[in-house]
């Protein structure tokens, strides 16, 4: 997929094409396993998640929380839309772990799972409600009637809040110019740069859901929502001031 030619695709998604971009995987390169293991290691002293249950990893990315979710004595299944992420994790991964290609929309994996997990903001990156609701709906299909649902989204509020409306990062010797903004009910990030003789320009838009809205789509889809976490260290929830939106769910 070349992401120069994005102009011409405009029915695209902008996720499918920025997330399959070599450039999204050099800007945000420095998300490493570390940052990863200790959050999963509070899940599991938290939730008591024991040796052996099957974990799917959904929306895995380049699969670093599978890896750990693997380390950690699970039996870690990760899918993801973006084929380059999954390639790239199918060669960075020990072979007794699964990955494969997928919309979390609709999914299909016939097998359910000890634990469903949607981490680091993989949700929201829709248009419509009814497509959140679509991919809870096969969270729902996917998790055992025992089974836990963990969704890692950003506080909303904060994020609104403390938003920085301009920045330069250099990655690789790439400067990516970045504005954020928000627009109506998104929040948006402009990404925009020059790499190999040419001008890119990506744009990643996040539905702003709060507490109110998760709660909302999470009875629409007969999910019991037990806790909520505003840390990756499992601190409790402040609107003002935490910096995630973690919630356990369950089935009703």
């Amino acid at each position: 997929m070349n992401p120069n030619n994005m102009s011409e695709k405009s029915e695209e998604e902008w996720f499918a094409s920025w997330f399959d971009s070599e450039f999204y995987h050099i800007l945000y390169g420095q998300r490493d396993e570390n940052e990863a293991t200790g959050f999963i290691s509070s899940l599991v002293s938290e939730l008591k998640l024991t040796a052996g249950m099957h974990i799917l990893d959904l929306a895995c990315g380049k699969g670093r929380h599978t890896r750990v979710f693997h380390r950690s004595g699970f039996n870690a299944f990760g899918v993801d839309l973006s084929p380059e992420s999954i390639a790239y994790a199918k060669m960075n991964s020990a072979e007794e772990i699964r990955f494969d290609v997928a919309d979390m929309r609709n999914f299909r994996l016939n097998e359910t799972f000890d634990v469903v997990a949607n981490l680091f903001t993989s949700f929201g990156y829709f248009d419509s409600m009814e497509e959140n609701l679509q991919v809870l709906n096969q969270v729902k299909k996917h998790l055992k009637p025992e089974g836990v649902f963990i969704l890692d989204f950003f506080n909303a509020t904060c994020v609104k809040n403390d938003l920085v409306l301009e920045e330069t990062i250099i990655r690789e010797g790439i400067n990516f110019h970045i504005r954020r903004s928000i627009q109506g009910d998104h929040i948006v990030k402009a990404i925009d740069f020059e790499a190999e003789g040419k001008e890119f320009h990506f744009e990643e838009r996040v539905q702003a859901l709060g507490l109110s809205n998760m709660k909302a789509l999470l009875k629409n889809a007969r999910f019991t929502l037990d806790h909520v976490f505003g840390s990756y260290k499992l601190e409790e929830f402040n609107e003002q001031n935490s910096a995630r939106l973690i919630l356990i769910c369950s089935h009703e």
